[in-house]
């Protein structure tokens, strides 16, 4: 793979801060693919599916490019946490993952049209976040942008504050799956 031709089908600043910390040259053409949410499907299904719609837009317009698609997740039990929409909303979504472990899923879909290539895959991690009382929530909030972020937190941004513990790939919580993207790019010729 010419790594000039790695595309990252992604707006996210977390996504590419990721994927220029494996060393690998990018650039960035956000996709325009609507999110798909569906309530007969799994999380996993929700994340492959849009991660795959993500990529397979810009695929489409540079067919001649490796591209990256990526979605992202929180689930509790079966209640799926996008992005809030209000901080009113990113302060139910604290109050319920408070206390309790969660799921943080990624979907990934690295597509290249010309080649007829394709991999897609998901990666889970589980996060526990701590009691937080309605103050200690309200302080996080301000302390970060909750807006674009799934769950309304980001580990990475004073995660310290309401996370207890994480099981899985800490960079997957972020946005990307890095450990797990490194091994699967390393079949792409």
């Amino acid at each position: 793979m010419n790594p000039s031709s790695l595309i990252l089908a992604s707006a996210s600043p977390r996504r590419a801060e990721l994927l220029r910390g494996t060393g690998l040259k990018f650039r960035v053409v956000p996709s325009d693919a609507p999110e798909v949410h569906h309530e007969q499907l799994t999380v996993r299904e929700l994340c492959l599916m849009n991660a795959y719609r993500k990529a397979r837009v810009v695929a489409k317009k540079i067919p001649d490019a490796l591209v990256l698609g990526a979605d992202t997740l929180v689930c509790l039990g079966t209640r799926l946490f996008g992005k809030p929409a209000d901080l009113a909303e990113a302060e139910q979504m604290l109050e319920q993952l408070q206390g309790r472990t969660h799921q943080v899923v990624t979907g990934v879909c690295l597509i290249h049209l010309r080649r007829h290539q394709q991999s897609i895959f998901a990666e889970n991690t589980n996060v526990t976040f701590r009691r937080l009382s309605a103050k200690q929530i309200r302080h996080y909030l301000k302390a970060i942008h909750p807006l674009d972020k799934a769950g309304a937190y980001a580990i990475q941004e004073k995660g310290d504050l309401i996370v207890e513990k994480i099981s899985g790939s800490y960079s997957n919580v972020v946005g990307l799956p890095v450990e797990r993207l490194r091994s699967e790019l390393s079949s792409w010729s």
